[in-house]
């Protein structure tokens, strides 16, 4: 997205919570897009990723940060400011190595990067 300081938006989020970037989460109609990771005690309490779209302004990432350190997925009820931005992400195409799609099935953790910069 342009007109959007990524590396500030992106330092700010680091000087807070860990952050691990990635280049392209197949939801650019998304962008800016934050999946937030539960916490070991929120993993412990069947917190699952959360998808925020759309993040886009200071206020947004502040909600974001606040939540994080409150424990977030699994621990603390998602913000209803925050609510505005959460989306499930789409279903992946699993291809075999000769290209053809053999299934579909949803994104996992371990698929999971914490921040798209698309």
């Amino acid at each position: 997205m342009t007109g959007i300081d990524h590396a500030a938006q992106t330092a700010r989020l680091r000087a807070e919570v860990p952050v691990r970037v990635s280049d392209c989460l197949d939801v650019c109609d998304q962008a800016n897009v934050i999946v937030v990771q539960p916490s070991a005690v929120g993993r412990a309490a069947a917190g699952r990723p959360v998808w925020l779209g759309l993040v886009n302004d200071t206020d947004a990432t502040e909600d974001i940060i606040a939540w994080v350190r409150a424990d977030g997925p699994g621990v603390t009820p998602l913000p209803d400011i925050l609510d505005l931005y959460a989306f499930t992400p789409p279903r992946r195409t699993v291809t075999s190595r000769g290209g053809r799609a053999v299934g579909l099935r949803p994104w996992n953790a371990r698929d999971l990067m914490s921040r798209s910069l698309t």
